[in-house]
């Protein structure tokens, strides 16, 4: 009986341990490894798509998703927007290869893109600098607690980034590289 008894009070202790874990993944992007040229910038001879992404395990509460993509090595390590989307349903839980292109009528229901660092308010893809080491580029989901940002599509890329910091229940990220070639 008193087995019985510590058997169940480990399995409770063990409980929280088998949670779901929020997860993104990419069938084009890989944590680690390059970016294709299909992920590029065209001004560095690429396609410009954004990549497909999926996600799962997000947290009770969660009702709407957020995807940004940062340089952090961009401009001196003050980094560069290349992406931000948000109001993206709590139902939806990816998004197809080329969402974020400019005109594409892929992206949620609802969902909004906000100005990245080039100026427009779509996907563009990664261009660091000819002869700069591989820079690394941070695609992150986050489960965010309200349903709609009080933002538009004029919204910066830190205008996003410090909504979703206040509004974030978690994150989870892939971190692509890309150095452009001479």
């Amino acid at each position: 009986m008193r087995w019985l008894i510590l058997g169940a009070a480990l399995s409770a202790l063990a409980a929280p341990a088998l949670a779901a874990k929020f997860v993104l993944s990419s069938t084009e992007v890989k944590s680690g490894s390059p970016m294709g040229l299909a992920q590029a910038f065209t001004a560095c001879h690429g396609q410009n798509i954004s990549p497909a992404l999926s996600w799962s395990g997000e947290p009770t509460g969660t009702q709407s998703f957020a995807v940004t993509m940062y340089d952090p090595d961009a401009r001196a390590g003050a980094g560069w927007w290349h992406w931000t989307l948000f109001n993206i349903p709590a139902t939806v839980h990816g998004l197809a290869a080329g969402a974020g292109g400019e005109g594409s009528r892929d992206l949620p229901e609802g969902a909004r893109e906000g100005r990245n660092d080039f100026g427009v308010s779509q996907y563009s893809g990664p261009c660091p600098p000819v002869g700069d080491h591989a820079h690394h580029y941070e695609i992150t989901v986050y489960a965010v607690k309200m349903a709609r940002l009080p933002l538009d599509d004029t919204a910066s890329g830190a205008a996003v980034s410090a909504e979703l910091r206040a509004n974030s229940l978690a994150t989870a990220k892939i971190v692509g590289r890309y150095e452009r070639a001479k």
